[in-house]
């Protein structure tokens, strides 16, 4: 298992204002600080909306255009909303998560409100259908 992370500077609130240079020290650091180095891959900042969102993101939003635990999950902000166009599948908020299988198949999306933790039995769930998880 790999868990990825790509900072959003407007998905759709723009949390990330550190330049990618800054953001590893800025974790380390400050927050949350004490020697803290991330130990899963930190993506350069990218979009995940609009017309300059990633290909990864409109993969992801493409393959799964809802998440799974809340699939009217909307913006509640129209303000908050700066890029162009908006289409349904947008990432609704900072940390809406994916999981995506070995195979490269993405298998189900998150909202923000979902608990990372209780993400779990999904890859339990993935790891024990891999070949020679037996």
């Amino acid at each position: 298992m790999v868990p990825l992370e790509a900072p959003a500077p407007s998905a759709p609130l723009p949390q990330e204002n550190a330049k990618n240079e800054e953001i590893l020290n800025s974790l380390k650091y400050v927050r949350p600080g004490g020697g803290f180095e991330p130990n899963f891959t930190l993506f350069e900042k990218c979009e995940v909306n609009g017309a300059q969102a990633h290909p990864l993101f409109v993969f992801l939003r493409e393959a799964l255009p809802v998440p799974s635990d809340d699939a009217s999950a909307l913006m509640t902000d129209p303000k908050l909303v700066t890029w162009s166009p908006v289409c349904r599948n947008d990432v609704s908020w900072n940390f809406e998560k994916f999981l995506v299988g070995p195979d490269g198949v993405p298998v189900r999306r998150y909202s923000r409100r979902f608990p990372t933790i209780d993400i779990e039995p999904d890859i339990e769930a993935l790891l024990a259908q891999a070949p020679g998880s037996a």
